[in-house]
């Protein structure tokens, strides 16, 4: 049996694919290329381990996958269009729910660019009949009034803050957002547990909403992302990340 391959530098990754058997291990999250996906669905089925997990990396890559996955936390009504009969198709539960405002989401767009916001999925519809959509798009309820929330998950280090923009829907501190403290409840620590261990991330950024009543629900989540607000600088994020590597590469070299 040939010696066990701990990899982590995707350049490894590239050239050692092919001979990676089971019990090695990648340890990322790594730059995977379009469409190198596939590789990691090859490798779990091979036995070939991952920290963080093949899920959380692919999660953490996609809006659409996110929501696919992990859309039973999401605002109630959410859902991914991949053409325009999808949009057509929802028109009606959208009715019955009073019809209202919907947001929607560019698949791997970052800091707020894909984030639009219309006036009824009537109106997002009548739009894609007339000139085409960037499918495929996270489609939800617009939720008036919600907190946007980011809490920050690593390991025993847990922190949150709460990002404001009162002349604006979009509340990314990139798009002219501003930031305050929040106190990380024990409530919101467990549903961003919950998320995580769905989707199986052993550390994360979670973007929250929350509604007037006080509940809870993803907006979207990812190994890496902006800090402008956190306590925790990205220096020290880095560190802790790197922590929890070794620590994970310690039980590795022991099984």
């Amino acid at each position: 049996m040939p010696p066990r391959l701990l990899l982590r530098t995707i350049t490894e990754f590239r050239r050692l694919y092919q001979r990676l058997h089971a019990g090695d291990a990648v340890v990322g999250p790594l730059a995977w290329r379009e469409g190198e996906e596939a590789k990691l669905l090859d490798l779990v089925d091979r036995g070939v381990v991952f920290f963080p997990s093949a899920l959380a990396q692919m999660l953490a890559r996609s809006k659409v996958a996110q929501a696919e996955v992990l859309g039973e936390f999401m605002v109630p009504g959410t859902f991914v269009a991949y053409s325009l009969p999808d949009l057509a198709r929802h028109l009606n539960e959208f009715r019955d729910r009073g019809g209202g405002q919907v947001v929607t989401k560019r698949d791997k767009a970052h800091l707020g660019l894909g984030v639009s916001l219309w006036p009824s999925l009537e109106a997002l519809c009548s739009l894609g009949g007339l000139q085409g959509l960037p499918f495929p798009l996270v489609v939800q309820p617009f939720l008036s009034g919600a907190r946007d929330l980011r809490a920050v998950v690593l390991g025993d280090y847990a922190e949150a803050y709460e990002r404001l923009n009162p002349g604006g829907f979009r509340k990314n501190i990139f798009q002219g957002g501003s930031s305050r403290p929040l106190e990380l409840t024990p409530e919101i620590l467990a549903f961003c547990q919950q998320v995580m261990g769905r989707g199986k991330f052993p550390y994360a950024i979670l973007d929250l909403l929350q509604s007037a009543s006080g509940e809870s629900f993803l907006s979207e989540i990812s190994l890496k992302g902006g800090l402008t607000g956190a306590r925790l600088g990205q220096e020290e994020f880095r560190e802790r990340v790197q922590s929890l590597e070794e620590e994970w590469q310690r039980q590795w070299e022991s099984s």
